[in-house]
């Protein structure tokens, strides 16, 4: 059982954190599945493009699927472990580049991209900071 909160502290890996308009930051109810996002659009899609989305996860499987932010920049940074980031660039190029503790990508606006985990090193923890608006999910094959 992990320690109880401090007051005032907030669990990262529970609950993300919305960046809005005028530097403010809300903690967010608990992510539970992809239905969390509408109630997350429906909270702060008045911030347009400059809202953005902090959240923090861990990673034993690679992603079931792509997605892609059309209308800004997602910061991915890994926290511990190592990730394969595979994006697809507007060129229809794909890069693959895996990072580990400490070092981060940047996907541009319109890059489509996913996420593999190698088992052999454990869970990846990766923080990422989106500009969600618009973003856009398809099935990997």
């Amino acid at each position: 059982m992990s320690d109880p909160l401090p007051p005032g502290a907030f669990d990262m890996t529970a609950t993300p954190l919305h960046l809005g308009l005028g530097a403010s930051a809300v903690v967010e109810p608990p992510m539970t599945d992809m239905t969390w996002y509408e109630g997350y659009a429906a909270r702060h899609g008045d911030d347009g493009t400059e809202g953005r989305l902090v959240s923090l996860g861990s990673f034993d499987e690679s992603w079931a699927m792509w997605e892609m932010h059309p209308l800004g920049h997602e910061v991915v940074l890994c926290v511990s472990g190592r990730i394969t980031l595979t994006q697809e660039l507007l060129d229809g190029s794909i890069v693959q580049t895996t990072i580990t503790d400490g070092q981060g990508v940047i996907n541009e606006p319109g890059v489509w991209h996913t996420a593999d985990v190698d088992v052999a090193d454990g869970p990846a923890t990766v923080l990422f900071i989106t500009a969600g608006a618009g973003t856009e999910h398809r099935p990997r094959s």
